[in-house]
């Protein structure tokens, strides 16, 4: 059963299992990142992060088109101002950094499900998930270069999932990469058929919901946090996780649970 609630342009549904699916619901305006789509996803994700009843995050989207990204004439609007823009374009910059920040921040699992072409802040927001999977049909580009933009933001996340050499060719060139490059560069975990891709993403999402949330919390901001340390102090802090880790109802739970040969019944604490 699916709890469903619509704000016209971002769709919600949560799932017995507790898989929260928000789905960009904007294709006449190719899923854009506007300040309107920013805020409800904000405010979304926020909700999430506190909600008992969401296990895990799918972000999604109808159309053709996953995300374009920023909403360019939104920006240029803004440009007929005084400022010539520039209030907006730092509110816009901040609100949308903080967006994909608050998805590598939440306690819960964050997969993105691209059904479609991600460019710009699009692509960016795939990248700052936590897994992605795509269709085959899907492309991906950080085409900013093209019209004097540099994707300066998308290139925060793009860098801390690609390589150096791969990055900065999505950043220069500007171009559509496929799915299939989109896979062996690291942008996406794993590919689907085309007409396959919601049942296959929410088997990920459900394998996930499985799993102690205490778990999964105390793994993913650990992962987060040693990603950028020296290697020593990757080290010291992930053997104190570990301890913190070791002491937690569900870890005891899930040793007996393994020793004994039997299904864990998770407390999520």
């Amino acid at each position: 059963m699916n709890i469903r609630k619509n704000s016209k342009i971002l769709e919600t549904s949560l799932t017995n299992e507790g898989i929260l699916r928000l789905n960009l619901n904007s294709p006449e305006n190719l899923n854009a990142l506007s300040e309107r789509m920013i805020d409800l996803m904000q405010k979304n994700i926020d909700r999430a992060a506190s909600d008992k009843n969401v296990r895990v995050i799918i972000i999604s989207s109808e159309g053709s088109t996953f995300s374009s990204g920023h909403d360019l004439k939104e920006l240029e609007t803004a440009r007929n101002k005084p400022d010539k823009g520039k209030k907006f374009y730092q509110k816009i910059m901040k609100k949308c950094s903080k967006m994909m920040q608050s998805i590598i921040n939440n306690p819960k699992p964050v997969i993105a499900e691209v059904g479609g072409v991600a460019t710009a802040a699009g692509c960016q927001l795939v990248a700052s998930c936590d897994l992605a999977y795509a269709n085959v049909s899907a492309k991906f580009a950080t085409p900013g270069v093209n019209i004097g933009l540099f994707c300066s933001t998308p290139m925060v996340a793009i860098s801390r999932n690609l390589s150096n050499k791969h990055s900065m060719e999505m950043l220069l060139i500007g171009d559509l990469i496929s799915s299939k490059k989109a896979v062996k560069i690291g942008l996406i975990n794993e590919l689907s058929e085309d007409d396959n891709l919601k049942d296959f993403v929410f088997n990920k999402a459900l394998l996930i919901s499985k799993k102690s949330a205490i778990t999964l919390k105390i793994g993913k901001q650990a992962f987060y946090k040693q990603i950028d340390m020296k290697l020593s102090d990757a080290y010291d802090y992930a053997s104190k996780v570990m301890v913190e880790n070791m002491l937690k109802v569900d870890a005891k739970e899930g040793i007996d649970a393994f020793v004994n040969k039997r299904q864990p019944k998770w407390k999520d604490k």
